[in-house]
């Protein structure tokens, strides 16, 4: 069914270093299943599906997991034998630990490293030598892999208190809400990411059949396709559903199915970055442009599926949401597969 979207802008950041390289961009494009002429549009989406695919296919043809933007390559398998050696450690402490000792073994150096103050822990990105990397997207995968992956091996998402990050906010910084779904900071010391320290203590519940599973569609499967199933954003997600035609649950109903007080959920969702109108807005617009790759689907229909009564109230949703109407996005995203 319908995947989360991901912006048009960290489709082209993955590809400049293989763009700077001469590769041919547009044939990798295709080969994820992405028309070319759809990233002409300015707020065009792809599926998580389309943009893990590219990862894998970046990753495969340079035989870099860097893919061209980092202070040296980092050669395919680089990322599946670190968590060879972390799939033993007993706890998220010392998976990080572990994890940074080996990144330490290749020069210059690009990980993560762990120190606590207080009652949080940080994870601090450590980036020597040059990098090409003017869309910060080196950076932000750093963070979102050793992030997600700890998550994923203690079973449950560290829900963090912040991320900070040592340079500008970027054009992009809007989609960082949903990235981290935490208070952001831009021109800061450091690039890192807090979290409560108590998560440090979390045992590792994954063993080795599952990682080896794990690793067939990771770190691609990371940054595509966040696990939200702990936040309250991706379980008022999922209590909403898919089936947008009939009369959406209201915010109370949603407050008493997640065991809270409205108020409290208010709290939870303005600390999450977003708000409940925001998440109702954006899974329309991820289904709908869902819908819109189904060229057997008329954009009437479409409409009715993502819950509009009138077909102009969807057009003008539809452009705000990408710049473009319905009929045009349709149109780009299937460009030149034909």
């Amino acid at each position: 069914m319908a995947d989360l979207t991901v912006s048009r802008h960290f489709v082209q950041a993955a590809m400049t270093g293989a763009e700077r390289q001469g590769y041919d961009v547009q044939a990798m494009l295709r080969r994820a299943g992405i028309s070319p002429e759809l990233l002409k549009i300015d707020m065009a989406r792809v599926s998580s599906a389309q943009y893990s695919r590219l990862m894998q296919v970046l990753w495969t043809e340079m035989d870099d997991e860097f893919m061209g933007l980092g202070p040296r390559r980092g050669r395919t398998g680089t990322f599946a034998t670190m968590c060879a050696l972390v799939i033993d450690c007993p706890t998220l402490e010392a998976v990080y630990e572990r994890a940074f000792q080996y990144s330490r073994l290749f020069e210059p150096a690009l990980a993560m490293k762990l120190a606590t103050e207080g009652d949080e822990a940080r994870l601090v990105a450590l980036i020597e030598g040059e990098t090409n990397d003017p869309m910060h997207f080196l950076q932000e995968s750093l963070l979102v892999i050793w992030h997600r992956l700890g998550s994923w091996l203690i079973g449950q998402p560290v829900e963090l208190n912040s991320a900070a990050f040592d340079y500008p906010r970027p054009p992009h910084g809007d989609e960082y809400r949903h990235i981290f779904h935490c208070p952001l900071t831009f021109d800061a010391p450091e690039t890192e990411l807090r979290f409560d320290r108590r998560f440090l203590g979390a045992p590792v519940i994954r063993d080795k059949s599952e990682m080896h599973q794990f690793l067939k569609t990771s770190p691609a499967d990371l940054l595509s396709r966040p696990d939200e199933s702990n936040t309250y954003t991706g379980r008022i997600r999922t209590l909403i559903g898919r089936d947008f035609s009939r009369s959406l649950p209201d915010f109370e109903w949603i407050a008493s199915e997640l065991h809270t007080s409205p108020q409290t959920l208010r709290r939870r969702l303005k600390q999450e970055n977003t708000s409940f109108q925001e998440i109702k807005d954006l899974l329309r617009r991820d289904l709908a442009i869902y819908y819109l790759s189904r060229p057997e689907l008329p954009i009437n229909d479409i409409a009715h599926r993502v819950g509009f009564t009138e077909p102009s109230t969807f057009h003008r949703a539809f452009k705000k949401w990408t710049g473009v109407t319905p009929g045009a996005y349709r149109e780009g995203d299937r460009g030149d597969k034909d």
